[in-house]
């Protein structure tokens, strides 16, 4: 059954598409999976929900996992892994996990006559996308076409305009008052035109057939009893997120956006520290590196390197920034003059450099590796954009759990910071975001060396 209130209201909605969610751990993907349910001993019907990437269904936790702890004891239910996931219910209706990835992909689905369609997080999901497969919302086994979606808040994604109305224009949050109410729109040549009820657009000339029902349900992690009962845990994780993904996620906030002064302030700092603490179990400089001494406007760019510890008792110190304009072979220059000083002067620091995407990416790694031979060395390939990768550390130093050590970068580091993400330049940001993910990476190992001792190569974590 679903939970009283907006799982419930989801579950019981008229409208031909309904959109759920609005915060994290609201039941959304439960309440999606218990969706086709109702169709299952109704022959011919066809069903299929998309997730953005193949291994959002088949990773631990992920819909499939759902789905079968959700099925299995259902009368009828059989689970396939062949030709793509799916679930055969009494040989009368089949309901597929599927992945759009990429606009391609929709090919996979000409001429297909699907009755039910999901989303799960649809702000993953283009806008072509979506009111493509609407035309493969067709059916004929009797059940009316129709389509539901979950989210989560993107201010940036087409979702966030499609949603408008249902969200207060001035605080980003969903208006109450018109959670499930059913408005009524149609696409015509990419632009879509809305009315309160169906003979609003009837009168404009607009073909009944063409009309169809929408509907935005919000709900937030408060409105899932059995998930704040079964891990109470969850909600600290939720408010240990940065200022801008507690908006989203914990809040339900669709117009909360990354801006300068919400990830980094000065005055968030834990201590300044006038020397370094001798409690430090593990060290990182990462560094963000310019590939040339100009960039396309003729502003010179600029290699970062920063350096992150961390202490016994969980906190963390930034302990040395250098940001450098130099030439492409100055750059090399300053790594392994730096690798060496950090060599010296840190116990077992480890250096990450980022690698760039493409062959040129590889080549030039292998080329930092073979030059920093004998020092900890990780030439680790970006991923996500720099937002992304800055909220981990950011979510720490707003936490107030980073201290920094006093020294004459400090003015220089606090500014870019500041300033982030709006800022030109954000390589202190790269860099320090490098340098905590080496930080929280696991086991880090150290480059092998024959120990006469043991005599075996060696490795320290």
């Amino acid at each position: 059954m679903p939970q009283k209130g907006p799982q419930e209201k989801f579950l019981a909605t008229s409208a031909d598409i309904a959109i759920y969610g609005g915060a994290a751990g609201g039941g959304k993907t439960y309440a999606l999976l218990m969706e086709p349910l109702r169709y299952i001993y109704t022959k011919g019907y066809r069903a299929v929900i998309f997730r953005r990437s193949y291994t959002q269904i088949n990773a631990s936790g992920g819909l499939w996992d759902e789905s079968t702890s959700m099925y299995l004891g259902i009368r009828g239910a059989i689970p396939k892994k062949s030709p793509k996931y799916h679930w055969s219910f009494a040989k009368k209706s089949i309901l597929y996990f599927d992945y759009l990835g990429r606009d391609e992909d929709l090919n996979r689905w000409q001429g297909s006559q699907i009755a039910f369609i999901g989303f799960d997080e649809l702000t993953h999901f283009s806008e072509r996308q979506f009111f493509y497969m609407l035309s493969r919302n067709r059916s004929t086994c009797g059940v009316k076409p129709y389509v539901r979606a979950t989210c989560n808040p993107d201010a940036d994604s087409w979702v966030a305009k499609f949603i408008a109305w249902w969200i207060d224009p001035d605080t980003g949050y969903p208006i109450k008052t018109r959670s499930g109410k059913i408005r009524y729109m149609v696409r015509i040549k990419d632009e879509i035109i809305w009315g309160n009820t169906k003979e609003e657009l009837v009168e404009q000339g607009i073909d009944e057939t063409n009309i169809k029902s929408v509907t935005f349900i919000a709900s937030t992690l408060q409105d899932n009893k059995i998930l704040m009962e079964k891990d109470p845990g969850y909600l600290a994780n939720l408010k240990a997120l940065t200022i801008v993904d507690q908006e989203r996620l914990l809040n339900g906030n669709w117009k909360i956006k990354a801006a300068a002064g919400l990830y980094f302030k000065r005055t968030q700092v834990g201590e300044m520290l006038e020397q370094l603490p001798n409690d430090i179990i593990k060290w990182a400089r990462g560094w963000d590196l310019a590939a040339t001494s100009e960039d396309e406007k003729g502003d010179p760019a600029y290699t970062a390197g920063v350096i992150i510890g961390k202490r016994k008792n969980g906190r963390y110190v930034v302990a040395d920034v250098i940001n450098k304009r130099l030439s492409a072979s100055e750059v090399r220059n300053l790594v392994k003059m730096t690798a060496q000083a950090d060599k010296a002067k840190y116990k077992r620091i480890t250096e990450r450099l980022p690698q760039d995407p493409g062959q040129a990416g590889k080549e030039q790694a292998q080329s930092y590796v073979k030059m920093l031979a004998g020092f900890n060395v990780k030439v680790i390939p970006e991923s996500g954009d720099k937002v992304t990768r800055a909220e981990p550390f950011a979510a720490q130093w707003q936490a107030g759990n980073v201290d920094v050590l006093i020294a004459d970068w400090n003015e220089m580091y606090f500014n870019q910071l500041e300033s982030f993400p709006e800022s030109k330049f954000k390589d202190m940001v790269d860099a320090s975001s490098n340098a905590f993910s080496e930080i929280e990476s696991g086991v880090t190992y150290s480059t092998p060396s024959n120990d006469s001792s043991l005599g075996k190569k060696s490795y320290w974590t």
